[in-house]
C-alpha cells in the first residue's frame, strides 16, 4: 500500500473489525437458536448504528447487513440520505417527537417505538402525504404503571391493545409487532429473560386479534441470548458490532 494509502488502510482496518465483530455476534444468535430449538432464519439482526458514521452503515451493508437502526432524526436523516443507494431496512428505534415525524418517515421503514396515540396520528399523516407504508412496532414499557408511559418512552400493557388497534386502522401504517427495552427499573429489573417473556405473552395476545402482527422485537448486545430464547423475532445490537463508541480520530 504504501504510506500515502493511509485512509484507505483505515478502512481495511475498519473493515476488518466490523467483520470480526459481525461474526461474534451472528455466532452468538446461531447459537441461542441452536440451543432454543429455533431456526436461525427466525431471527433477525438490526444492527443500532446511532453516533456511528455513514461510512460505518457501508461497510455493514458491504457485508451482509440488511437492517440497520437509529434512535436520533437529527442524525439519521443525513445518514440516511448518505445511504440511500445501500439495499438497507431503515428502523427508528428512539423517542421520537412529533415535530420529527415529517422527516423520519421520509426514510424509516419501520418505527419500532410507537407508544402514544399522537405519534400514530403524526405517523398516519406523514406516511399518506409520502405516499409510504410504515411498518410500527408497539413499543411495550414494562417498567411502567398501569396508566403511566415508561421511564424510556413505551406504553403499559394494558394500553398496547387499544394503540395497535389504532395503528391497524391508520391509513399508510402497518402494524408490525412489539417491541420492548430490558427495564432498568420496577419487577423485571435484572431479569431480562422473564420481561421477555412477558413481551412474548403480549405477543400472542396481539396475534389473536392482528394475526400479521409477529415481529417482536427484543434484547441488545448483553441480553440477545435471553431475548433468543423467549422468542424474539428481531435483536438490535450496537455496542457488540460497532465498539462501545466512535474513537474520535
Amino acid at each position: 500500500m504504501g504510506h500515502d494509502g493511509g485512509m484507505t488502510d483505515h478502512k481495511d482496518d475498519r473493515r476488518d473489525e466490523l467483520a470480526a465483530n459481525l461474526a461474534k455476534v451472528e455466532r452468538r444468535i446461531a447459537d441461542a437458536c441452536a440451543a432454543a430449538g429455533r431456526s436461525r432464519e427466525e431471527v433477525t439482526l438490526v444492527v443500532v448504528t446511532k453516533t456511528y458514521p455513514a461510512s460505518d452503515v457501508r461497510i455493514l451493508s458491504e457485508l451482509g447487513v440488511r437492517h440497520v437502526a437509529e434512535n436520533r432524526d437529527q442524525e439519521a436523516a443525513p445518514k440516511a440520505a448518505e445511504c440511500a443507494d445501500l439495499p438497507l431496512t431503515w428502523h427508528f428505534v428512539g423517542q421520537l417527537q412529533t415535530n420529527k415525524v415529517r422527516s423520519a418517515v421520509g426514510y424509516a421503514d419501520v418505527v419500532q417505538s410507537v407508544d402514544r396515540a399522537r405519534l400514530v396520528t403524526a405517523l398516519s399523516k406523514e406516511a399518506v402525504r409520502a405516499g409510504r407504508e410504515v411498518g410500527c412496532l408497539i413499543q411495550v414499557a414494562l417498567d411502567a404503571g398501569e396508566r403511566d408511559r415508561g421511564e424510556r418512552g413505551g406504553v403499559a400493557p394494558e394500553g398496547v391493545e387499544e394503540l395497535a388497534d389504532l395503528v391497524a386502522r391508520s391509513e399508510g401504517l402497518r402494524l408490525d409487532g412489539l417491541m420492548t427495552v430490558a427495564p432498568l427499573t420496577g419487577e423485571y429489573a435484572g431479569r431480562q429473560r422473564a420481561a421477555f417473556e412477558r413481551l412474548m405473552d403480549l405477543s400472542t395476545d396481539l396475534r389473536r386479534a392482528h394475526p400479521a402482527a409477529t415481529m417482536v422485537s427484543a434484547g441488545m448486545s448483553g441480553d440477545l441470548e435471553d431475548a433468543v430464547a423467549a422468542g424474539a423475532t428481531h435483536v438490535r445490537v450496537g455496542t457488540a458490532v460497532l465498539g462501545v463508541r466512535p474513537r474520535l480520530r
